[in-house]
């Protein structure tokens, strides 16, 4: 079992670390821009402040969190986010996936996430996205589709570029039944298409 010792505030910790100061609901632009950039500083300063916690959430030290909606998603975060953070490029970036996309699902089915802000929602639905299962990515575009027209018009633009992504991310498994960029650090053999598509196409994260 890891060694983390868990305090009271761990879920407050998780979530303002990545969420930072909301207002109605939203995220800075600052914050936003950061979630998604490959920043090898960034992702040491995850590993250096939540590591122990990754390794509590796969040890199964964490699944108290789950009780309620905040503690449901700064679980998803670690299990889903700060694992691909942490282990950027390796195939354990993925490996609490399978984690993250029960916690999310559990969680929908209890309302969960209805319960938290329209930013905080996006990345309840994330795991979803990250999904190699056809059934997950069409989960993931209604969610966010119906996440896009929730938001207030002011942010519109911003649920739209997240629906586009999910979008994106389910084009790319139909074609070719799971995510090209992940088969180099998961050790797996790219056909001729996906080196094609590789060579051309932008990156989707992780």
């Amino acid at each position: 079992m890891s060694q983390h010792k868990q305090t009271p505030n761990d879920v407050d910790r998780v979530l303002a670390f990545w969420f930072g100061a909301m207002t109605d609901g939203f995220c800075s632009t600052d914050t936003r821009r950061r979630w998604f950039a490959s920043d090898p500083a960034f992702d040491r300063q995850i590993a250096r402040q939540f590591g122990d916690m990754l390794k509590s959430a796969a040890d199964g030290a964490l699944t108290h969190w789950l009780k309620d909606a905040r503690g449901r998603l700064a679980f998803i975060i670690v299990t889903d986010q700060f694992s691909r953070q942490i282990h950027r490029g390796l195939a354990a970036a993925f490996s609490t996936d399978l984690l993250a996309r029960n916690a999310a699902h559990e969680g929908i089915e209890l309302g969960h996430d209805r319960m938290l802000a329209l930013d905080e929602r996006s990345f309840f639905y994330l795991p979803f996205e990250h999904s190699e299962l056809p059934v997950d990515q069409d989960t993931s575009v209604a969610l966010f589709t119906r996440l896009s027209q929730e938001m207030p018009r002011e942010h519109r633009a911003v649920a739209d570029e997240t629906l586009r992504y999910a979008r994106g991310h389910r084009d790319i498994l139909i074609r070719f039944g799971r995510f090209p960029h992940r088969n180099a650090c998961l050790g797996r053999a790219s056909t001729q298409a996906e080196q094609e598509f590789l060579r051309s196409a932008s990156r989707f994260g992780q």
